[in-house]
């Protein structure tokens, strides 16, 4: 059986997307909710997914391909290797001896002066395991970045001496890789373990399992080979579940004694630390609420002229700069000249004092697995079009990675943030502090218009500024979204600086 790879549905503002990066090949091996490919668009990088397991027979749209919402890219068959090969390779392997020549200890990176500590976010590794050089063996996480502490050298994990959630400190030793060993002789035992189920479960099955409690001998497994699929652990949990259920006679007489959490019957729920970047995001946004007096203001722009503008030239600009031509570059480029115009809006609240900034550097808000970060596209004055295209897509890219730097993330006079990829068609972005000021742009809808006395059907697209009245007043906000209006609906005066 075949099954088709597609590009996810895109939002009605997203007139098309680019195939970024492709992770497997034709003839490769998947697992279910294993990352195919990514996709990107001007604001945001989507991951498609395998949806089960199989072998990638068919790429049907290489890298750097321009491709439309529901588009089939790939094709994916089922996996024609039986679950014996998979046993008979991984018992070759683990059976070789546990020779190491020498062992290398696993250090936290060494981190900012601003950063006290860290937290270890997530071990892709466990002991016993091997790995490669180069290969990500653990996130540390920071207040603002994510870093990745890779392998030195080939060989064997050792201890794990600090696991996830755990605080450490810069340069602190949290692991052991045993260089040039192979596997223990001890791992054959998991082909015929089923309380293990590395063999015979992908990673986001055994991680589901290990969520609810289960062992590969509670599911029975009813893919090839005996390999568990997600919908077998579902079945286990229904039956889990239904066995734990007593007749009404029993339930109404040992109600009162029992516990809350079994108060819940068949619906659950799963409490998770936060990490520490949404505490601080959390934190940042409570402060700015609190600390400002802030407040928005909105207004409307007439999308059709830049639509038009980009429908002509994309293909040319895409092949003259290698860099697709989005709408955010329109945004930085009239966000740019309004700041030039009201330095007020460019400007920060230092104590007492006013600090005018006389460069532009733009953070622009970026959505990532783990929460949403604002990186700087550093002196956008200076960028033409294609520059801030690429910088925006190496930042996004980059975000969506975990692979922020800290000068990356830090600074930023003024925020763009587009909540209008996801759909949204309103909103009150919330100040990016020391920033005075963010603009949020929103999705791109027909709507009836008055044109000189009659009504057309045209693309709108709201605004919205937000920002901090002890600083700006509303006769320099209005002006300076009216200012953004202007430049969009009549995209020459970029050009002509008027």
């Amino acid at each position: 059986m075949t099954t088709e790879i597609k590009v996810p549905v895109l939002p009605e503002s997203v007139a098309d997307a680019t195939v970024a990066t492709w992770h497997v090949q034709v003839g490769d091996k998947v697992t279910r909710d294993q990352n195919l490919v990514d996709i990107e668009t001007d604001k945001v990088v989507l991951e498609v997914v395998a949806t089960e397991d199989g072998v990638i027979t068919e790429i049907k749209e290489g890298e750097g391909a321009t491709v439309l919402g529901e588009q089939v890219i790939a094709i994916l068959d089922e996996a024609s290797a039986s679950a014996d090969e998979a046993t008979t390779a991984a018992a070759t392997s683990t059976a070789e001896t546990n020779i190491a020549a020498k062992v290398i200890d696993i250090v936290v990176p060494v981190l900012p002066e601003s950063v006290a500590d860290a937290t270890v976010a997530s071990w892709h590794v466990a002991e016993g395991d091997t790995v490669t050089r180069d290969q990500n063996l653990v996130d540390i996480e920071t207040d603002k970045v994510v870093l990745e502490v890779v392998a030195q050298d080939d060989g064997v994990i050792g201890k794990i001496l600090h696991g996830e959630g755990d605080t450490v400190l810069g340069d602190q030793k949290i692991g052991e890789l045993h260089v040039g060993a192979s596997a223990a002789p001890a791992t054959v035992q998991a082909e015929t373990n089923p309380e293990s189920g590395d063999e015979i479960a992908s990673p986001s099955v055994r991680r589901l399992m290990t969520e609810h409690g289960l062992s590969a001998s509670d599911v029975k497994g009813t893919g090839k080979g005996g390999r568990i699929s997600k919908e077998d652990v579902e079945a286990a949990l229904a039956s889990k579940a239904s066995a734990k259920a007593t007749p009404a006679q029993a339930s109404a007489a040992s109600a009162s004694t029992a516990p809350a959490s079994q108060s819940l019957g068949h619906r659950t729920q799963k409490r998770v630390p936060m990490t520490r970047l949404r505490k601080t995001i959390a934190n940042r946004l409570l402060e700015a609420k609190n600390a400002t007096a802030m407040l928005t203001t909105f207004n409307e722009v007439n999308m059709k002229p830049i639509m038009d503008l980009r429908k002509q030239y994309k293909d040319l600009f895409e092949k003259t700069h290698d860099a697709r031509l989005g709408f955010m570059s329109f945004y930085v480029k009239a966000v740019v000249e309004a700041l030039k115009r009201f330095p007020a809006v460019n400007a920060s609240i230092d104590g007492d004092d006013i600090v005018y900034h006389n460069f532009f550097d733009v953070s622009i808000a970026v959505s990532t697995p783990r929460g949403l970060v604002t990186p700087v596209l550093r002196d956008a004055d200076q960028l033409s079009m294609a520059g801030i295209e690429k910088g925006i897509r190496e930042l996004a890219i980059k975000g969506r990675d975990g692979k922020l730097t800290i000068d990356e993330m830090t600074g930023g006079n003024f925020t763009i943030t587009n909540g209008g990829v996801f759909g949204s068609l309103l909103s009150t972005p919330i100040l990016n502090l020391p920033q005075a000021a963010i603009l949020g742009m929103h999705k791109i809808q027909d709507r009836p218009m008055a044109v000189n006395g009659k009504v057309e059907i045209l693309p709108m697209m709201y605004l919205a500024l937000s920002y901090d009245h002890r600083l700006i007043d509303g006769k320099e906000s209005v002006g300076f979204l009216v200012t953004i209006k202007e430049l969009l609906e009549d995209p020459a005066r970029l050009l002509l600086d008027v």
